[in-house]
């Protein structure tokens, strides 16, 4: 086991650990009195700072009523994240004239989720942007130009794209309404 991981799998049992006491509203000493074991000992393997040993571990999950084994299970992961409207984080772009609210529940995923709002005027053509991936995006409401290298597409609400983003790209808002779009980005790129 590589050092690193071991720091790891320490740290997750002692934040385990921690949690079963905290959510029995033990104190460390009453943990401590409870299995024969120094507060220090406890403390430091709560904080991932030492090494419990399996005698020492099979005491701590008897007192918890648990086994061994949760110690070292992985969390179950969630079926699914919902992301409310006023959990959605603004990702910062120089741009005033455009908004990215992340839709998905952060960048540590497979797939970019975003809502892109464009206020009229958005028209400058200046540098188009590339990365690896792909992109597809929707239109909701107003009018949408994306330009693809030299190629221009015009979408209205309902309207979508797919295209390569290795392609140099740039989404634009020709229009007098503020254009609000829908985007697919894998692998994220903010």
């Amino acid at each position: 086991m590589l050092k690193d991981d071991e720091d790891m799998l320490l740290t997750g049992i002692g934040s385990k650990i921690r949690d079963l006491r905290k959510e029995r509203k033990l104190t460390l000493q009453d943990l401590a009195d409870a299995i024969g074991i120094s507060v220090s000992m406890i403390s430091q393997v709560e904080r991932g700072l030492a090494h419990p040993s399996i005698a020492t571990l099979w005491k701590i999950a008897s007192a918890f009523g648990v086994s061994v084994v949760y110690f070292f299970a992985e969390p179950e992961k969630p079926k699914a994240i919902v992301v409310r409207a006023h959990e959605q984080k603004a990702l910062k772009i120089p741009n005033p004239g455009a908004t990215y609210h992340l839709l998905s529940p952060d960048l540590n995923r497979k797939i970019e989720f975003l809502k892109i709002m464009l206020q009229p005027g958005q028209i400058d053509e200046g540098e188009l942007v590339s990365h690896d991936g792909e992109e597809c995006g929707y239109v909701v409401s107003g009018t949408l130009t994306v330009k693809v290298a030299e190629d221009r597409y015009t979408l209205h609400p309902g309207d979508s794209i797919y295209f390569d983003s290795c392609i140099p790209h740039r989404l634009l808002n020709f229009g007098t309404n503020m254009c609000l779009s829908i985007w697919a980005m894998t692998p994220p790129t903010f």
